[in-house]
């Protein structure tokens, strides 16, 4: 545990030193979202006001991006030499990667706060209850975890912080290929049918419905299942790529 409690201190220490990747973070998914409200948001029809619709799905793009900024920072432990000074402690296979998808979880929370004033300063009037912010709230911390997993393995995979960046490409895309910015049904059928059956879609209906009011339906259940089963097999994933770095 003291080992791990260091780590974290250590990445959280690393995120405040690095500015740049922390105004990312935040920039990029507030430059998108405003990009689909005040140019493409007129033209597209989603029976509610635009910025209303696409909050939810912004939201999950902020996981994406800073996910992303994880996979590299992993990468750069694991090729700088700083992992090769820690295998002769006492010190768990997990901990390192702890540390850093615990900052990656801070740099999530700040950047969502950031992102929802700035859709309510847009327009956007949710409807949800404190229980509905507690449920929506817990559901994005769930997925932002399974994804800080994800690219804390993929930054233990890559050879590079390059090829972390290439590698953590799919969580950033993700996202597009979902109801995050249109609806599903509006999309060609082979594209629908990948935007209705990915973890990024019923995630994003029951935060919108949560959040907005809107029908949840079956994403009730399927969201949180993808967002658990996503979660555990991210974890086994990174922990196992970390473990053969540091065995060899």
């Amino acid at each position: 545990m003291s080992a791990t409690l260091t780590m974290v201190d250590r990445s959280v220490r690393l995120t405040r030193r690095n500015v740049d990747t922390m105004i990312m973070s935040v920039v990029l998914p507030l430059l998108m979202m405003a990009l689909y409200v005040y140019v493409f948001g007129g033209a597209i029809d989603t029976g509610t006001a635009y910025v209303t619709y696409v909050v939810p799905g912004t939201i999950l793009l902020c996981a994406g991006y800073g996910a992303a900024s994880t996979a590299m920072a992993v990468a750069d432990d694991m090729n700088s030499g700083m992992i090769d000074r820690l295998r002769s402690m006492p010190v768990r296979a997990s901990a390192v990667l702890t540390g850093h998808v615990a900052a990656s979880v801070a740099r999530n929370a700040v950047a969502t706060t950031v992102v929802v004033g700035a859709a309510v300063a847009m327009g956007f009037r949710p409807t949800a209850t404190l229980l509905d912010w507690l449920l929506a709230a817990g559901l994005v911390l769930l997925y932002v975890l399974a994804l800080s997993w994800l690219a804390a393995g993929l930054g233990a995979l890559a050879r590079s912080v390059e090829s972390a960046s290439a590698l953590s490409f799919v969580m950033l895309f993700l996202p597009y290929l979902s109801s995050a910015f249109v609806p599903t049904e509006t999309m060609p059928a082979v594209l629908r049918a990948i935007g209705d059956n990915q973890p990024v879609t019923p995630i994003i209906e029951t935060v919108r419905g949560l959040l907005t009011g809107t029908p949840i339906g079956s994403a009730g259940w399927i969201g949180p299942a993808w967002a658990v089963g996503l979660l555990v097999v991210s974890f086994v994933f990174a922990t196992t790529c970390y473990r053969r770095r540091t065995t060899r």
